[in-house]
């Protein structure tokens, strides 16, 4: 009788939109025999096409695999979803990818403690397309023991990005949500940009070249910056609070000349003379941390 190695040991995917076949498809295509499920059967196809069993219900597809991936539109449908296939779930790891609060992350692992679930908290940082490549990172928080025990499996959505961070099931949600802000702030000073040129016929695309040159500078004061944060000093080896705040300046006359939406280069300009009142004028833009810790007005 031949015994499947951790490498190819069976997985369950329930939730088939476009991230979850791409998950299902990964599993599949490093070995593993892959059961999915979703509430329209038809999703299911291609991956059926390719080897996977299309399980009947809901429970039939947690009982299938020691192992079950949930990746859904959000944490009210993963409940609704296993909630009353909890019994199904004990003795198994649940591996959650949908996107949802550190709050809502911690609060579902109290509830698959009482079904005694182990749980494991997931964010994924890719497109559908880069499951399964080098380009895919994935993080995961929750019980240490329950991620070495499937990380084998795991690595099949991206080997080199499998990334476990804590026993705190909140911290990959929190990690996520601070990305995104990352992810929403170099966009949205994109758009602005892209907008300024525009009113001189500069196409967004010309742009793109030296807007991701800028971005990929402004790496370097992440890092240093993040060394002033932790120590809590901000000295200025650059500019200060108060010279990025003369720049903030000239580009809300810009955008007012221009007859361009001035909300953000506002909100920088209000942030910095807060900081500015606060004693920070002299300091390095680092010191901004100061603000963003604080609740808003």
């Amino acid at each position: 009788m031949s015994t499947l190695s951790a490498s190819q040991s069976p997985v369950t995917v329930v939730g088939l939109g476009l991230m979850g076949q791409a998950l299902a498809a990964a599993f599949l295509a490093n070995g593993h025999p892959t059961t999915v499920w979703n509430r329209s059967a038809a999703k299911a196809d291609a991956l059926v096409a390719d080897g996977a069993t299309l399980a009947d219900s809901i429970r039939s597809a947690v009982e299938a695999s020691p192992l079950v991936v949930v990746c859904v539109s959000d944490y009210d449908a993963v409940h609704e979803l296993l909630d009353p296939v909890g019994a199904s779930l004990a003795g198994r790891t649940l591996v959650n990818l949908t996107t949802a609060s550190s709050t809502q992350a911690r609060e579902t692992a109290e509830w698959a403690t009482k079904i005694d679930s182990a749980y494991l908290d997931g964010a994924i940082l890719a497109l559908p397309q880069a499951i399964g490549t080098a380009d895919a990172t994935l993080l995961y928080s929750g019980p240490k023991a329950a991620f070495e025990e499937h990380q084998a499996a795991l690595q099949a959505l991206g080997e080199t990005g499998t990334v476990y961070l804590d026993e705190d099931h909140g911290l990959s949600a929190l990690y996520d949500m601070s990305i995104l802000s990352i992810m929403w702030g170099v966009l949205n000073g994109f758009m602005q940009g892209a907008a300024l040129l525009g009113t001189a016929n500069v196409k967004a695309t010309t742009f793109a070249t030296l807007a991701n040159t800028a971005i990929n500078v402004t790496t370097d004061y992440v890092s240093a910056f993040a060394q002033q944060i932790d120590e809590g000093r901000y000295p200025a080896t650059d500019a200060t609070v108060a010279i990025h705040m003369g720049g903030m300046e000239h580009l809300v006359q810009e955008t007012v000349a221009l007859g361009v939406n001035t909300e953000l280069p506002n909100l920088f300009l209000d942030l910095a003379r807060r900081a500015a009142a606060d004693g920070h004028a002299n300091d390095s833009y680092a010191a901004m941390i100061e603000q963003f810790r604080k609740p808003s007005i």
